[in-house]
């Protein structure tokens, strides 16, 4: 009980302090800004402190089922902080901040090539935009989904090479899966493997498809709300983490079908061996 509570304060300090950072860190903050900001880090961090103290979960997957989501955490945690450190005005005799800017750009220039979604993010973008404008969204969407495939990359690994998850203990459906009723509709099998393939298509088309939306609807947005950093910030992370997060729970999804699948298939097995099925 008492591991488990420090567990859940120390996720929720680490929420927030993603969420106060560019505030924190970005010069030209405003009060109101600020103020807002200190809001959502007070209601993520006791939305944190009650789902990872009690037992009963209610919306966290995959709660028991580390690294998944500290991976999906310290990807948002690092995209954050390098956009912070990258669209941050450099001053005079920052080098360190200089070098983090320099290295951005040439990611995203190594990343912008044609039908990329980098370059769906920069062409969405009306033309009468300002150029540095432009430069910074293109550093930004560079960095950020540089970032989304690494963590994909690293979950892909960590499940293949020590496969996740630990087969030290047994994966609970119900603490894990808080919002899946295995007892409702089809059979469960079918229903995880359904569910994964809707998450890995449009965690895969995503990237692809919002910028397009993005461009049609031109002429209802303001384009100018991305002139502010932290705007910018979180605009960006949010469209690079949110189709990672979801092909990341479309594989998680199918290996825990593939897992139960594989217990059934040995079950019969035993059960045909002892003689209990015809």
């Amino acid at each position: 009980m008492i591991s488990r509570l420090a567990g859940a304060v120390l996720r929720a300090m680490c929420v927030v302090a993603l969420i106060l950072m560019p505030s924190l860190v970005l010069e030209g903050t405003t009060a109101d800004t600020a103020q807002i900001a200190a809001l959502i880090a007070l209601f993520a961090a006791v939305l944190t402190l009650v789902e990872y103290g009690s037992d009963a979960p209610s919306l966290v997957e995959f709660r028991d089922a580390p690294p998944f989501n500290r991976i999906r955490f310290l990807s948002i945690f690092i995209t954050v902080l390098l956009l912070t450190a990258i669209i941050q005005v450099p001053s005079d005799g920052a080098i360190l901040r200089r070098f983090v800017e320099i290295l951005g750009r040439l990611v995203a220039q190594a990343v912008d090539f044609p039908y990329s979604p980098v370059r769906l993010v920069v062409l969405a973008m009306p033309s009468n935009m300002d150029a540095d404008l432009i430069e910074r969204i293109r550093t930004a969407a560079g960095i950020a989904y540089v970032i989304s495939l690494l963590s994909i990359a690293i979950f892909v690994w960590l499940m293949l090479i020590h496969r996740w998850p630990s087969r030290a203990r047994p994966f609970n459906v119900w603490v894990n899966l808080p919002m899946f009723d295995p007892s409702a509709g089809d059979d469960v099998v079918t229903r995880l493997y359904r569910d994964a393939r809707i998450n890995l298509i449009l965690g895969f088309l995503l990237p692809f498809v919002m910028p397009a939306v993005v461009k049609a609807a031109a002429s209802f947005l303001d384009y100018s709300v991305l002139s502010d950093n932290q705007t910018l910030i979180w605009t960006m992370t949010a469209w690079a983490f949110l189709p990672a997060s979801l092909l990341m729970r479309g594989i998680a999804l199918a290996k825990v079908g593939m897992i139960i699948e594989g217990k059934r298939r040995k079950a019969y097995a035993r059960a045909e061996r002892d003689g209990f099925l015809a």
